[in-house]
């Protein structure tokens, strides 16, 4: 395994990555919180173009929970069937709707405890409707930033909870709150799983991964 970097290293990394881009977004299209939090669940083992492609039309019908409910378990499906799992998934958003009307007043809570009791709403969805809704440094750990973290010695954990932990370890207080985006960019785009760009990235000379593609 990696060996963890130390903070001046995991300083500069960050400080270079905000200087490429100061304020990254996440690419999930949605217009309130209640469609983050769907869209977030249905991008599970589904990519967010391919996400963002489907719920384009769902989220012009039903944007909120009540009108999912009007909608339907065969509306959702239909809108949504070109996601992987996608019967599986719309039953979960129906599930989840009825629970936020029923329980939450049809409002989206802001508690992680809470937003893991919806269906279809595990740690990761609940940490980045956190993060990206109501501005908390919540790290959410995906396949980029667990192979990001693990290759460069960012934040070195032999599973998603590990390098959770590690991320809000050894990243700068002051870096947390868009830490998860900038990783995840980082993996989706330059530090990519089969054949990282290497030669394009720009904390190469101070990564870990020793079989650098240059």
């Amino acid at each position: 395994m990696v060996k963890q970097l130390d903070y001046k290293t995991i300083r500069e990394m960050f400080v270079r990555f905000q200087e490429a881009e100061a304020e990254p977004k996440g690419e999930l299209e949605h217009v309130n919180v209640y469609t983050l939090v769907v869209a977030v669940a249905l991008s599970a083992q589904a990519t967010d173009k391919g996400v963002n492609k489907a719920t384009r039309g769902l989220f012009a019908v039903a944007d909120t929970p009540e009108k999912m409910l009007d909608l339907g378990l065969d509306g959702v499906t239909e809108h949504i069937k070109t996601i992987g799992l996608f019967r599986q998934k719309a039953k979960n958003v129906i599930k989840m709707s009825q629970m936020l009307v029923d329980d939450f007043d049809g409002d989206v809570p802001n508690s992680r405890a809470a937003l893991q009791s919806l269906p279809g709403v595990g740690r990761k969805t609940a940490n980045v409707v956190l993060n990206m809704w109501w501005g908390q440094p919540a790290q959410a750990v995906d396949t980029h930033i667990f192979r990001v973290g693990n290759r460069s010695g960012i934040a070195v954990g032999k599973d998603v909870d590990a390098v959770e932990r590690a991320v809000e370890d050894h990243v700068p207080a002051d870096f947390q709150l868009h830490a998860h985006h900038w990783l995840i960019l980082h993996g989706r785009y330059t530090c990519v799983a089969r054949k990282p760009k290497c030669a394009a990235c720009l904390i190469r000379d101070l990564c870990m991964f020793e079989d650098k593609n240059l």
